[in-house]
């Protein structure tokens, strides 16, 4: 029987940890960090702010779970966002320092009346990674349902912020992969079982094949076997999901998966975090760093909604 609270601690705080480690030096360039690598956690650089602040990856994350600590609602889902944004809910130490552009134009949309659904620009020049950073908790929601639920819900969370098919996909893509962790699945069957199952439900709900082709690095090749050359760490979400496999493939333990996405530089707060995530369930909540849990910021805040999470998940069950 899977332990929920475990596993839900292990997702949340991977995600929280892996942000926190890429915050101080989020845009900066590979060529820097591969002359000053981060090899732990460390506070101040980009955002001024002390180790183990973790950002906007994070308390969209915490946002998105704590609504599903109740019954689930996209309304008041996606009122926690804006309620992050405005209201300092649930930020590392009481204010907000960073914000994607097309995230902050969706809250505006929200807080000014729009449906969550619609909320999110649906512009293919809107393929930030702001909906995937966040995705993870809906995991635990969505875990028991028939495939074609669990995309039909993932399209309406990501949607909240991230309405394009891309950004829909690649969600959908990294839910699946976090679903297969938890049913026990090892990394490289996963990746390979996916490689099938993802491009058949695709094109059995009619999706345009051209999106579905640009997420072939993934879903066609052996994405392992890439030098570090080849993978990019932008905020751009094909990137994102790209470099988060790359690194969960290529290092079998989640201190060494996190600090090699850290070190790939650019996006290095949300690459951290969507893999840290992935990572966290993957090798669990002892896996992670005690020094890295303790510099956490909210760390008792973030135990207690794991444990209230895992709650509601369990009466569901």
């Amino acid at each position: 029987m899977i332990d929920f609270n475990h596993e839900i601690k292990s997702a949340l705080f991977g995600v929280a940890i892996g942000d926190a480690l890429g915050v101080p030096v989020e845009f900066k360039s590979r060529e820097y960090l591969q002359q000053k690598p981060v090899i732990d956690m460390m506070g101040y650089g980009t955002y001024n702010q002390p180790a183990g602040t973790f950002s906007d990856d994070s308390s969209m994350t915490f946002c998105l779970a704590e609504s599903l600590t109740h019954d689930f609602d996209l309304n008041h889902i996606a009122q926690n966002f804006v309620k992050w944004r405005d209201e300092n809910y649930w930020t590392a130490r009481g204010e907000v320092f960073d914000i994607g552009i097309a995230t902050n134009q969706a809250l505006t949309r929200l807080a000014n009346g729009e449906q969550p659904e619609f909320a999110g620009s649906f512009s293919s020049d809107s393929n930030g990674n702001g909906s995937l950073m966040r995705i993870l908790p809906l995991l635990f929601y969505i875990k028991d349902l028939p495939i074609a639920q669990r995309y039909h819900i993932t399209k309406q969370i990501s949607s909240i912020t991230h309405g394009h098919i891309r950004s829909v996909i690649t969600c959908f893509y990294y839910l699946e992969f976090a679903r297969e962790i938890l049913l026990g699945r090892e990394k490289f069957d996963i990746y390979k079982k996916l490689q099938i199952e993802i491009p058949d439900f695709l094109a059995s709900i009619s999706i345009n094949q051209f999106e579905i082709s640009l997420f072939d690095r993934i879903l066609k090749y052996d994405i392992s076997k890439l030098k570090e050359e080849e993978i990019a760490s932008s905020g751009y979400v094909l990137h994102t999901i790209e470099a988060s496999i790359w690194c969960l493939l290529s290092t079998d333990n989640y201190k060494d998966s996190t600090l090699k996405a850290v070190n790939l530089g650019e996006d290095t707060d949300s690459t951290a975090a969507v893999l840290g995530g992935l990572s966290g369930l993957l090798y669990g909540f002892d896996s992670i760093p005690k020094s890295w849990i303790d510099q956490i910021a909210r760390k008792e805040d973030i135990e207690n909604l794991a444990e209230r999470l895992a709650n509601k998940v369990f009466i569901k069950d």
